[in-house]
């Protein structure tokens, strides 16, 4: 497994222990390494806003790239099943990065922007989507991400809608939607089952 040396030159330890028994190498992640269950369990313990969200329960990344992927089949209903799993997953690497608010991600810069795509190309890879998207589909992913940050803000962060809209800019034509936070099991849950619906769609398709 790929490591770093520190200051001593001792070889330190670059991957992460899943429950599913696997170890995935973030310097050098392989697809074979790589689990739905992993993915899902993972997102479904990470919070959005760090946590800070009304309701006795946080609000997950798992939920919101169900949300996401929800607004980009609003937008598009007919798109493929590939993008529809693209969309779900535009988010996953952070079942091992966690999800750093934007601010943090631009300190940290280029190191960590490099450390994302090699992950997210891997899970491309481990469920057979192309590692680079049209970019019509990055865009309308990107669009759907933004919106249903808009959302989150106004109907669990706090935010007015001025506040958000000033930040995020207010999406046209979203998907009428009542956020409140899942318990983790079922926010896997939730993400399993689409994520192998569209799996299937995707097979057929290909």
């Amino acid at each position: 497994m790929a490591g770093r040396k520190d200051s001593a030159g001792n070889q330190t330890r670059a991957w992460q222990r899943m429950l599913s028994g696997r170890r995935l190498d973030l310097l050098d992640p392989s697809p074979l390494d790589i689990e739905l269950e992993d993915i899902a369990h993972g997102l479904a313990r990470v919070m959005r806003w760090n946590g800070q969200t009304k309701g006795p329960q946080g609000f997950s990344v798992a939920q919101h790239s169900l949300l996401v992927e929800r607004l980009c089949v609003h937008w598009r209903p007919g798109w493929p099943a590939a993008y529809r799993m693209a969309a779900l997953l535009h988010d996953a690497p952070e079942y091992v990065i966690g999800d750093l608010i934007s601010p943090f991600k631009a300190a940290i810069g280029a190191d960590y922007k490099a450390l994302e795509a090699g992950l997210l190309a891997a899970i491309h890879r481990r469920f057979g989507l192309p590692v680079h998207l049209p970019n019509s589909v990055n865009d309308l992913i990107k669009r759907a991400d933004t919106a249903a940050a808009y959302i989150e803000a106004i109907q669990l962060a706090g935010f007015s809608e001025t506040e958000a809209k000033n930040i995020f800019g207010r999406p046209r034509d979203i998907a009428d939607v009542n956020l409140k936070g899942l318990e983790p099991n079922e926010a896997s849950q939730r993400f399993i089952r689409l994520m192998e619906k569209h799996t299937r769609a995707h097979m057929k398709q290909s």
